[in-house]
């Protein structure tokens, strides 16, 4: 599993068989680093979540973008190609423009908006062309307990202000790495068992249902709410009264039906997903809050 600590890679290192590797040993930015990392690996199997995920820091980087996300994804295709490993590889739902009007399946025409979506469909298809036995999952709006995401950017910044404005015209599927990485170790059990042929190529999945990112941060304060957690008001606002430097898909919704009918995946709906995830947060920041008090009483 590459990743290092990243959101995805730190629920499956919650499985006994999983071995997660990253830097300084396992770096995209040095080729010369995967080779040995993987034999050291010696793997059965190789997830790659390892991205460049800055979606506005993208336009800007764009080098550094595409080193994660096209170049390294290629490398590491072609060293499980040689050594014939299977390779499941992370995408995003940011490869679509978000025009369609309705859930996005595998096989729809492709339109990113910027350079981190850019990047993310030149992985795929380097990937796709490797010729390795690869699996791409395509997944949307990843949070997780820990790490950086919308969900914990929204308790922090609920706790240090009474009002909020979050944008109300985007919708997707939002997808806790909890339920991520089960099915991550779904489809892996399906491709270690036995390679078929019908496993290559994409298949999406993400959390069922859909939301804004309003509906989103409403639901992530309600859950909070029963630990204690921020409760300020949030206001819903148009993308227009809230910029950013690249345009983010209106409508990423994705059709997750081709997880359930060849791999036996199916993700909870997302607010199961966010209910788990809330409670995991709060039971880790008990935890770090204990270890804090008890630190400073020796």
């Amino acid at each position: 599993m590459t990743g290092g600590s990243g959101q995805l890679a730190s629920a499956l290192a919650a499985h006994p068989e999983v071995k997660v590797i990253g830097r300084p040993g396992f770096d995209f930015d040095r080729p010369e680093s995967l080779a040995p990392a993987l034999a050291a690996a010696r793997p059965s199997l190789v997830v790659n979540a390892a991205a460049y995920t800055a979606v506005d820091g993208a336009e800007t980087d764009a080098d550094a973008a595409f080193r994660a996300n096209r170049d390294g994804p290629a490398a590491l295709a072609a060293w499980c190609r040689d050594a014939g490993v299977p390779l499941i590889h992370l995408s995003t739902d940011y490869v679509f423009d978000g025009s369609k009007g309705a859930p996005y399946v595998e096989t729809d025409p492709t339109a990113p908006l910027g350079v981190y979506g850019a990047s993310k469909l030149a992985g795929e298809r380097a990937v796709l062309d490797s010729g390795a036995r690869a699996v791409i999952l395509r997944t949307s709006w990843v949070y997780a307990p820990r790490g950086r995401n919308f969900m914990l950017t929204m308790l922090g910044a609920g706790a240090r202000m009474p009002r909020l404005r979050v944008v109300a015209d985007q919708i997707g599927c939002p997808t806790t790495a909890l339920d991520l990485a089960a099915a991550v170790a779904a489809v892996a059990g399906r491709v270690t068992a036995g390679w078929r042929d019908e496993y290559a190529g994409i298949t999406h999945a993400a959390g069922s249902g859909f939301t804004s990112w309003h509906g989103f941060a409403t639901a992530i304060f309600a859950e909070a709410a029963g630990f204690g957690g921020p409760a300020p008001e949030v206001a819903a606002i148009a993308t227009a009264d809230w910029p950013t430097p690249v345009r983010r898909p209106a409508d990423s919704r994705l059709d997750c039906t081709r997880l359930a009918a060849l791999f036996g995946a199916r993700l909870p709906d997302w607010r199961d997903g966010l209910r788990r995830t809330v409670a995991a947060w709060a039971a880790e920041s008990r935890a770090s809050d204990l270890h804090r008090g008890a630190a400073s009483l020796t």
